[in-house]
């Protein structure tokens, strides 16, 4: 059975949302889902979402699973709204367990907020695991860097890899978060570039350089030969260089803090309040 990909574009935050399902009628995985959220006035709503779970069962698909491919700091997941309204258990890599601890410590979350362990997540896939969804099974490769706990699932010949790679006229992710590392990175995109060549990633954001079309699939040997960042070749010194200096001129993203805290518990909202901290170097 051929895995059959569909595709849902968040504009707000330029991500991208899939769902990855054997045939109609059949089984089904979901991959980066989003919320949308109005900072300005904290507004969580469901619109988007509610498009994944129209097709989920306008196709009669089962749900499976609930991926993360890391905890995001530019959208909320929406995790654990689908869970709700369509079952379906929630995953992302083991490395998840650090995000937490770092920023529990960043947003000072007490334990009462966030306990230790997988909180709210089903299961923390390690390196190389396996999952099954109807006739279809899926690797998981621990692809660090963007972030520690980054992963990538492995369908068939689709490789779903998060931030870790762009489009190729856009590039690789920043490695500035904690955890993040731009040696680790260029290891991880090695790995991805040592997949055959028509192996096609799927890209978690677009940001439509120079107003382009929307773009979210491209090839690892397409990748390998026109990435902007890491092409075949650009060496692992001159990437960590690039990489540092471009980081260190990156601003916050916009979501950071309401995204983390959402996100490092499986999609559920806090109760009232997100945490913002202060830093100043004057007061």
């Amino acid at each position: 059975m051929t895995a059959q990909v569909k595709a849902f574009y968040h504009q707000s935050t330029s991500t991208l949302s899939y769902i990855v399902f054997d045939h109609v009628g059949g089984h089904a995985v979901v991959i980066d889902s989003a919320l949308d959220f109005a900072a300005n006035s904290g507004q969580v709503e469901t619109h988007f979402v509610d498009q994944l779970l129209a097709f989920i069962k306008d196709n009669s698909l089962t749900l499976d699973w609930i991926l993360e491919t890391h905890a995001h700091a530019d959208h909320l997941s929406a995790a654990s709204y689908v869970k709700s309204k369509l079952g379906g258990k929630i995953a992302v890599g083991k490395r998840i367990t650090e995000v937490q601890k770092t920023f529990k410590s960043v947003l000072d979350i007490s334990d009462d907020e966030l306990w230790d362990g997988n909180d709210g997540f089903d299961h923390l896939f390690e390196d190389n695991e396996s999952f099954s969804f109807g006739s279809l099974t899926g690797l998981v490769l621990m692809t660090p860097g963007h972030t520690c706990d980054s992963v990538t699932y492995l369908v068939q010949d689709n490789a779903f890899i998060g931030d870790t790679l762009f489009m190729p006229d856009f590039g690789s992710a920043r490695c500035d978060f904690p955890g993040g590392d731009a040696e680790v990175l260029y290891d991880s995109i090695m790995r991805l570039y040592g997949l055959p060549g028509d192996t096609k990633l799927w890209i978690c954001h677009d940001y439509q350089p120079g107003g382009r079309e929307l773009a979210y699939l491209t090839s690892v040997a397409e990748s390998k030969a026109e990435n902007i960042h890491l092409s075949q070749n650009v060496t692992k010194e001159d990437f960590i260089k690039f990489r540092q200096e471009r980081d260190s001129q990156l601003d916050v993203p916009k979501l950071l803090y309401p995204s983390v805290q959402v996100n490092i518990r499986a999609g559920q909202l806090p109760v009232r309040f997100f945490k913002i901290p202060v830093v100043s170097e004057k007061l």
